[in-house]
């Protein structure tokens, strides 16, 4: 489950205890947080090189960005993503497999996925389809008119000239 950071106030309690040599547990039981929490507050400081005291000039702002910096930006793929949709239209027709298709990707993407890479990634798309099928159903079709001549009709025989089984 993902934790909320805690408040800047706290975080400064955290280091302010911990420099006067109080445990994790002793921090956490003191601020009313997890020792899980004061442990993993204490470590970010560690790799930021932070300790008690904390310089003056050293706002709330700044404490927060160099405890909590902005995640690096993940390296973007080069190649170009298959067009999922089209790929698995195409598997519908007869004859079509997905060896087919990956042979004129990389016939137009010659820098493109390998095979196996691309039937990974294929089947990740795949498995985020809806397997719900819809079908639109019209009117005629879902009457009961269709079905009433299979169903045998029983009469009253209290009524005249009814009461025989058809």
């Amino acid at each position: 489950m993902a934790q909320s950071r805690l408040p800047m106030r706290k975080i400064r309690d955290v280091l302010r205890l911990s420099a006067a040599g109080l445990s994790k547990r002793q921090i956490a039981a003191s601020l009313g947080i997890g020792p899980t929490a004061a442990g993993a507050c204490l470590r970010r400081a560690r790799e930021a090189g932070i300790s008690w005291p904390l310089p003056d000039d050293l706002g709330d702002a700044a404490l927060e960005c160099r405890l909590y910096p902005a995640p690096a930006a993940a390296a973007k793929d080069w190649r170009s993503r298959p067009d999922w949709p089209a790929v698995h239209r195409e598997l519908r027709r007869k004859g079509v497999t997905l060896q087919l298709v990956w042979e004129e990707y990389r016939a137009t993407h010659p820098d493109g996925y390998s095979r196996s890479r691309f039937c990974e990634l294929y089947r990740a798309w795949e498995g985020r389809l809806s397997p719900t099928m819809r079908q639109a159903h019209t009117w005629l079709a879902r009457s009961c008119s269709s079905i009433m001549p299979a169903l045998p009709t029983y009469h009253s025989p209290a009524a005249p000239g009814i009461g025989q089984r058809s």
